[in-house]
């Protein structure tokens, strides 16, 4: 009897493995329902892009007055805010000092000049030797040459508008002692404006010189427009960003002010819905459906807009491209085409 038990339960174990087997076989066997998408087929769409950044205004030119020399201002002509032309003269640091060397240089040089004349005419009738004659000359030539210095030194006690311009609220006042690093005022021009932004460098496409842009501030709902003159030709290995610089065609905006810069523009490409994008930490895929069966595709993206995004490389035209149901379809299952949108 204890033998027959002992013969018998290895067999029914086996049967029991066998009956699991063949149910597990079956449940597998039942594939699952494909999945319903909706689609879009690829081709080459119009579309707006719609990228803002952030920009700063510029005076066209901008300089802070600062004294060459230190010294006493005997003279400021600095009106708060007050419109200016180039070379007028907006103070004076007491020369008197360099006056007095130049004087006493202008009696030298006078005498030197009269003793160079009378050796002159004395060395062509041999009344001299030569180098007599050169003696005088080089000292007419040497008071000529302080002169001049004494005149470089007294035009730095003189500070000149360097540039038509308005200036800004007088920081010092007459008879105050100031040195080379006194900022006195500054002095801006206003009546053209510069505004400096940076783009993406995927964006670089977007900026080219001549091209016209807008420009809104938040101090007012007006948008104004511009023109960009400049682009920097390195893009910053830090920020991967371009530096671009644009000139106001009309109106006015206060140098310093932020601005928003909006680059508009008509483009043509393959664009798929945002939300079709799948992000990836090296990559963004999409998913194409080929012959039923649901295909993920790593893509490169370009301008994206609120609703679009534009597809560099990674598609054709005429892929099929899921753009609903994104998040329920897995590599290589069974997917159903609902419905083909318009792209």
């Amino acid at each position: 009897m204890k033998l027959m038990l002992i013969i018998g339960l290895p067999m029914m174990l086996a049967a029991m493995g066998s009956c699991k087997s063949e149910a597990k076989d079956k449940n597998e066997s039942k594939e699952k329902p494909p999945v319903a998408v909706d689609v879009i087929i690829a081709g080459n769409s119009d579309f707006a892009s719609d990228i803002e950044v952030n920009g700063t205004v510029l005076s066209e030119e901008m300089v802070e007055l600062h004294p060459e020399v230190g010294g006493r201002l005997i003279y400021l002509n600095i009106p708060d805010g007050a419109s200016v032309k180039k070379g007028t003269i907006l103070a004076r640091i007491n020369d008197a000092d360099l006056q007095a060397q130049l004087q006493q240089q202008k009696v030298q040089l006078e005498l030197a000049e009269k003793t160079e004349q009378r050796l002159s005419k004395l060395l062509a009738v041999n009344g001299v030797d030569q180098a007599s004659y050169d003696a005088a000359l080089s000292q007419v030539n040497l008071f000529n040459a302080n002169i001049n210095v004494l005149h470089a030194q007294i035009d730095k006690t003189v500070i000149k508008a360097p540039f038509d311009g308005r200036l800004g609220l007088r920081l010092v006042s007459e008879g105050a002692y100031v040195s080379t690093s006194t900022v006195i005022g500054t002095l801006q021009e206003t009546n053209k404006i510069k505004i400096d932004f940076s783009v993406p460098e995927s964006y670089a496409n977007l900026v080219k010189i001549g091209k016209s842009i807008n420009i809104r501030t938040n101090a007012s709902n007006e948008d104004f427009t511009a023109t960009i003159s400049a682009i920097e030709p390195q893009i910053n290995t830090a920020t991967r960003n371009i530096k671009v610089r644009a000139r106001l065609n009309k109106g006015n905006i206060n140098p310093g002010a932020f601005v928003k810069v909006l680059l508009n523009e008509k483009l043509k490409g393959i664009v798929v819905p945002t939300n079709s994008i799948i992000p990836d930490a090296l990559s963004n895929q999409v998913v194409l459906v080929k012959g039923g069966k649901a295909a993920f595709q790593n893509v490169e993206t370009g301008i994206r807009n609120s609703d679009v995004v534009e597809i560099t490389d990674g598609i054709k035209i005429g892929d099929t491209i899921v753009v609903s149901g994104v998040l329920y379809v897995r590599p290589n299952g069974a997917v159903k085409i609902k419905r083909v949108r318009k792209s």
